[in-house]
This record gives C-alpha cells, sequence and structure tokens, in this order.
C-alpha cells in the first residue's frame, strides 16, 4: 500500500496578496502563480499560460478565473482547465491557509506503508 506525503512550504501571508490579485513563487519544480479572488479564496497554480507560456500570475483574476496577458485565454484557477473554445491546461497546486499564512504543497513522494 502507498502512502502519500506532503512537504507544505511557507510562502508569505494572505495579506501579501491584494483581493483579485496574484503573486509568483518561484520553486525548484518552476513557477507558480499564488491567486486571491475577491471572495478570499486562495488558488496556486503553474504560472505558464497553456497557449504560449505567458505569465498568468500578471494576468486579471476575475471570479475563479483568471485571463492571460498576452492573449487573453482563461484558465480556471479551481482546475487549471482553459475555458471556452480554447484547449488545454496548467496544473494545479494545493495551497491552505493557516492562521494567515499560505503554504503550498511543491512536492509530493509516495512511500510504502508498512
Amino acid at each position: 500500500m502507498n502512502a502519500v506525503t506532503v512537504n507544505w512550504i511557507a510562502i508569505g501571508a494572505v495579506e501579501d496578496i491584494p483581493p483579485r490579485g496574484a503573486r509568483c513563487v518561484t520553486t525548484p519544480q518552476g513557477r507558480i502563480g499564488v491567486f486571491r479572488t475577491a471572495e478570499d479564496q486562495v488558488y496556486a497554480i503553474e504560472d505558464h499560460c497553456p497557449h504560449r507560456g505567458g505569465p498568468l500570475s500578471q494576468g486579471i483574476v476575475h471570479g475563479a478565473s483568471v485571463t492571460c496577458p498576452l492573449h487573453n485565454w482563461v484558465i480556471s484557477l479551481e482546475t487549471g482547465e482553459a475555458q471556452g473554445a480554447d484547449e488545454g491546461s496548467v496544473k494545479t497546486i494545493p495551497v491552505k491557509v493557516e492562521d494567515g499564512r499560505l503554504f503550498i504543497a511543491i512536492e509530493a513522494l509516495a512511500t510504502e506503508a508498512v
């Protein structure tokens, strides 16, 4: 039986990201965009549009989506999927908030349970 170990990495405070804003975090696995919606939901996804690699963290946050600043592709922050007629996706990253601090899981390791 395999168990998954998640390593949570502290990346700052929720207040570091304005409502309908984003910040970029550089990790060994690549750049991750961390987004805060107007409703104070926080999401993390890979920081590159599946279309032409545009920096999603510089896009416009609306609802639970972000619009790429290069060619206006809309990406769901919940699923990472392109919306509308566009096709493609980015990886979503687990994110959690504890006592106002943000954490992301940048890697998950499978281990054997004894």
